[in-house]
């Protein structure tokens, strides 16, 4: 491969990739295990085969050995022809049989060529297509009776097992590459030679499968004789391998248990690591000083709560007594507020800031959105009326003032509400990232509130605590369930509240699921009932995965999809002609935003056609129909979010999921499961057997340090449950204070989730 030819390319002085200078980086470890594995691509195999490296997501040494084969091909002298089946890969050594070529019939310049492998007793058909000269090539290699290997797909053709268009190279009785083989070949032929199984890698075209397992053995070899960095008695109690044995286990193993083994250990660490950062958390949260805030009488909670027009239902009330409690406490409190659709989260959060007030100190809540932030601030106004009034005529004594600050918020606005904020005249504060800002600077911020979590890292949420004079208590806000595997992983640094029920008096959404590929005359049905909703009165929503026809998906892209502009021209002049229909996205203006929402909850479109944009925190007290176009192209807590914005004012209300999916796919299954059930615990935990995490919780999520590798949280529960066990001992001992080994796999886990933050923003 090209590595060794590009060391004058790059080395020791190569320039950083991420994470500022790499020298920094191996520098801030105590060991030199992990300044060995902090070791740049770049210094290792030369600049131009690290960029490529990087493209993939690897960057150091460490990266490339968490850079596990997807699959594994079957030995290289073992072939067993009887054990194959159709649809694996299989690396194939095997004997050449019978084998001829002719012009494929009406087209003389393509020819096929047929031949056969055989182990001695069974046989695999072979099937090459290309022009003449091509064929003579392929024969003259392929001579009778000779070996080779050949790595390919299983099929089946007329009932027997073939390749077609298997990658091959030839070998002479020394087992040596025969000719002069291709690149990609020569790699084969060395790749299978350190393994009797054989890794394929995630890859791309620039960066072929054996490449990368070519640069993992350049890898390999420079970590051998690493020190673990485990403690003896915790890889002997939980009967582990060696660091540097399970990264061979992995990437060059002999069986199939040899692959388990390797994963356990790599996994095992991984979990550690999130759960020794989050013991240290925990830890360090404890010797920071909070204020202790405890109710003050016929202060603005008591006001607030006798004027409220609507009754606590009972999970509020226990969930703002475990918030008190927390407050009340002299440390800083760290707390996760889940709460399912609809079941009063804001108000919740809203008398813990109340409460923080009434003891002298301002609390900010941060939304990740400026439609959202503009929709809590117009909510607290709503909720606190004339509390929230402070300094003009008629106030109440106790009021306060809140302000809200998003980054189109700019010049004198901008000064005056910086002023409110810097003075604590503003005893409330709502806003967005804009609130990061350097220039802002709170009197007295004694609560934190970061609505949707997974929109922010540790690292932001630091930002605002660092600049409180004492550590500012943390509620944070979900409004996706988050199942028990993930918050042991994710958020095991929080405490968890659960809000379940949700408030007396909000509409039933009943869910159907419209499969067009069964009944295609269904779809006029769906505009027709959209129609009569609008034509009562009623506002709704019409949801679709793309903004525009040039939109794509992600890496696959399906132009296929519904998007929201040409959904809307549509809409407006057939099926919903004479019915005012708005359009939201996410490249709109903020201002273009808030006055299409602004109008939306006036009545103003009756009905609104949008992207996702609208799946958290947008209340519409009068929606009471949705249509989900593609919604298979949506998870399951993502359509659950999608339904709640509708019924909310106590209506009954309908969720139509369009979906063109085969009734007896898995996402028909999906949409199935939400026509059944409303219970959002229930759907997340499908959601999450479904799809990774990562996926689940959004691609930003970091809260606490969530960059997962390998480790799988529904799947893993096993791994972390032992980690958590083992972490909790290590600190309780006192040898995770002590021990460097373990101290840099804590900062190996900040310093992954820091470049993740860094590389986003």
């Amino acid at each position: 491969m090209a590595a060794s030819s590009e060391q004058s390319q790059g080395g020791p002085g190569a320039p950083a990739r991420r994470r500022g200078t790499e020298s920094s980086r191996v520098s801030t470890y105590r060991t030199e295990t992990f300044a060995r594995l902090a070791t740049p691509l770049a210094e290792v195999f030369g600049a131009k085969t690290a960029k490529v490296l990087a493209a993939v997501g690897l960057h150091d040494l460490d990266d490339l050995m968490y850079y596990v084969p997807r699959d594994y091909l079957s030995g290289t002298q073992r072939t067993d022809l009887s054990t194959l089946t159709v649809g694996e890969r299989a690396a194939v050594v095997a004997e050449v049989g019978a084998r001829g070529a002719e012009a494929i019939r009406g087209d003389q310049n393509r020819w096929r060529l047929e031949a056969s492998l055989t182990d001695g007793t069974g046989f695999l058909g072979l099937t090459f297509f290309g022009r003449k000269h091509i064929v003579d090539y392929w024969l003259r290699q392929l001579g009778m009776g000779d070996h080779g290997i050949f790595v390919g797909r299983i099929g089946e053709f007329r009932g027997a097992l073939q390749m077609t268009h298997p990658t091959f190279i030839m070998l002479d009785a020394q087992g040596q590459v025969v000719g002069q083989a291709s690149d990609e070949r020569q790699q084969i032929a060395r790749v299978v030679s350190k393994s009797s199984m054989i890794g394929i890698y995630p890859a791309r075209a620039a960066l072929p499968t054996w490449q990368i397992a070519e640069c993992v053995g350049i890898g390999l070899d420079l970590l051998k004789g690493i020190a673990d960095p485990l403690p003896e008695a915790v890889r002997s109690g939980e009967q582990l391998a060696g660091l540097w044995q399970a990264y061979c286990l992995v990437h060059r193993p002999d069986n199939a248990e040899d692959i388990e083994r390797g994963r356990r250990r790599l996994k095992f660490d991984e979990a550690l690591a999130l759960q020794l950062a989050m013991v240290l958390r925990r830890s360090e949260a404890s010797k920071h000083h909070a204020a202790a805030i405890t109710v003050v009488p016929d202060g603005l909670l008591h006001g607030f709560d006798a004027g409220l027009p609507f009754s606590l239902t009972d999970g509020q009330r226990r969930v703002g007594e475990e918030i008190a409690a927390d407050m009340a406490r002299g440390t800083p409190m760290q707390r996760l507020l889940q709460g399912e659709v609809g079941s009063g989260k804001t108000v919740v959060a809203l008398r813990a800031m109340l409460a923080a007030v009434d003891a002298g100190h301002q609390a900010v809540l941060v939304a990740p959105t400026e439609v959202l932030a503009e929709q809590h601030a117009a909510t607290f106004r709503t909720l606190m009326g004339p509390l929230a009034q402070a300094g003009t005529l008629g106030a109440p004594a106790q009021a306060t003032a809140l302000t809200l600050l998003t980054g189109s918020v700019n010049g004198k606005a901008r000064s005056h509400a910086l002023s409110e904020i810097s003075s604590g005249r503003a005893g409330i504060v709502v806003g967005t990232h804009a609130l990061f800002g350097a220039d802002v600077r709170f009197a007295d911020l004694a609560l934190l509130v970061i609505d949707e979590q997974h929109r922010f890292g540790v690292e932001q949420r630091a930002v605002l605590a660092d600049r409180a004079d004492r550590q500012p208590h943390e509620l944070v806000l979900t409004a996706t369930p988050i199942p028990r595997s993930v918050a042991m992983t994710i958020f095991g640094d929080l405490d968890v509240s659960t809000l379940a029920e949700r408030p007396r008096g909000a509409g039933q959404v009943q869910t159907t699921a419209v499969l067009t590929a069964v009944h295609p005359g269904w779809l006029s049905r769906v505009w027709q009932r959209l129609r009569e909703e609008a034509l009562a009165g009623h506002q709704c929503f019409v949801i679709c995965p793309r903004i525009g026809p040039k939109d794509e998906i992600g890496e696959r892209a399906d132009i296929s999809a519904a998007n929201a502009e040409e959904v809307y021209e549509r809409l407006r002049g057939h099926e919903l002609s004479g019915i005012e229909v708005g359009l939201m996205h996410g490249r709109l203006s903020a201002t273009a935003k808030r006055e299409v929402m602004r109008g939306f909850a006036q009545g103003s479109p009756r009905v609104l056609v949008a992207t996702s944009v609208v799946e958290v925190g947008v209340d519409i007290a009068d929606a009471s129909a949705m249509v989900v176009l593609d919604a298979d192209r949506f998870g399951v807590s993502a359509l659950h979010q999608l339904r709640g914005r509708i019924g909310r004012g106590g209506q009954p209300a309908i969720c139509l999921l369009v979906s063109g999916a085969d009734p007896q796919s898995p996402a028909a299954e999906r949409l199935a499961a939400l026509e059944s059930s409303s219970d959002g615990f229930e759907l997340a935990e499908l959601d999450l057997a479904q799809r990774r995490e990562g996926d689940v919780l959004g691609a930003e999520q970091s809260g606490g340090h969530s960059t997962l590798r390998l480790l799988r949280v529904i799947d893993d529960e096993d791994i972390v449950e032992r980690a958590k066990v083992v972490a909790q001992r290590l600190h309780a001992e006192g040898t995770l204070e002590t021990d460097d080994g373990l101290r840099d796999m804590v900062a190996a886990v900040h310093r992954r989730s820091e470049a993740s933050w860094l590389e986003r923003d």
